[in-house]
């Protein structure tokens, strides 16, 4: 596999090895415009947060275990994220209704969006057959993508783990603007 180092909150270096499978864009390429439906009914594109980093995170259901974890790490590092530029949304297939219940009852201070027909999944490359409970179901593959201020990809977290993502994400972000300066 291949590996890079990203610094630590600590201030160590993490070798962090890169899952090669492969997802429909590349790193440093630009993303393609998408508009979806917010929790609050509106609509929103990829293209009305230009100019500043976006945090785009792939869940599979509202409010259930896991997907609640990590919603719930974006939230509790969320003025972080903000204090490094940085515009949070959380995605997956989700009417605008549920989006907006998982949202409040939470306490979420970031949009999600609402993916129901699976457009945006399917141009991210983040539906995969999964295995539940012995069963094969096809759903969302918990990915996060870092895209830059100009819509350029910067990063795939691929098969993410919800507890300390946030963080994760968190600190390549950090990374980045120092290198972006």
């Amino acid at each position: 596999m291949p590996e890079s180092e990203i610094m630590h909150p600590d201030g160590r270096f993490w070798l962090y090895l890169y899952d090669t499978r492969k997802f429909p864009m590349e790193l440093n390429t630009k993303v393609a415009d998408f508009t979806l439906q917010t929790d609050e009914d509106k609509t929103v594109s990829l293209s009305s947060y230009s100019g500043k980093p976006v945090i785009l995170f792939f869940y599979p259901r509202a409010d259930t275990p896991g997907c609640t974890i990590e919603a719930c790490g974006f939230r509790d590092t969320f003025k972080k994220l903000q204090a490094a530029g940085a515009v949070v949304l959380g995605i997956s297939r989700d009417t605008p209704k549920a989006q907006a219940k998982f949202r409040a009852k939470y306490d979420l201070p970031y949009t999600l969006l609402a993916d129901v027909d699976e457009k945006v999944c399917n141009q991210f490359g983040v539906m995969k057959e999964k295995n539940m409970y012995g069963k094969k179901v096809w759903g969302i593959e918990r990915t996060t993508f870092l895209i830059g201020p100009d819509r350029t990809l910067i990063h795939i977290f691929p098969k993410v783990t919800p507890e300390g993502h946030a963080e994760e994400v968190l600190a390549l972000l950090k990374e980045w603007n120092k290198s972006h300066k």
